[in-house]
């Protein structure tokens, strides 16, 4: 399975991500591809621990069983809820949020963030961490088709 820590699969998504543009359309969803490279930042910044973020009740109750589904070697859903803070709204500079978000992929070239609490799942070990944020970001390349 790819992993955001092994150097090939972690370039071959930052070659995706330059291949975004104001005019990528989404396959699937209601994100313009600024929203979508908005949420990716803020994911990021949580998945190298700059946000933090505590467990919710539901995720308590069924994260750990629905992180055994999201491990398998397939891509994510379309369609899956997110978590309400990375929700994004409203328009902005594409090539500026295409800029963050390849720096803050390429961060885990040297960083990773052993704590890495998510939202649903819970506490994340580095290598669950390193295959959910790569399955992260692909799920939205593919939605804009990249």
């Amino acid at each position: 399975m790819k992993t955001i820590f092994d150097e090939t699969s972690r370039q071959e998504l930052l070659a995706r991500i330059c291949t975004l543009d104001e005019r990528s359309q989404p396959q699937w969803g209601q994100m313009t591809v600024y929203q979508m490279l908005r949420h990716c930042i803020l994911w990021e910044e949580m998945a190298l621990g700059r946000q933090l973020y505590r467990q919710s009740f539901l995720g308590r109750v069924f994260g750990k069983i629905a992180l055994k589904d999201m491990l398998k070697d397939v891509p994510m859903k379309q369609n899956l809820p997110t978590v309400p803070g990375f929700k994004i709204g409203g328009s902005g500079e594409v090539a500026a949020e295409k800029a963050k978000l390849i720096g803050l992929i390429d961060e885990h070239a040297h960083c990773s963030n052993p704590s890495f609490m998510h939202p649903f799942f819970g506490q994340l070990t580095k290598e669950q961490g390193g295959l959910i944020v790569y399955k992260h970001t692909d799920h939205h390349l593919r939605q804009f088709g990249v």
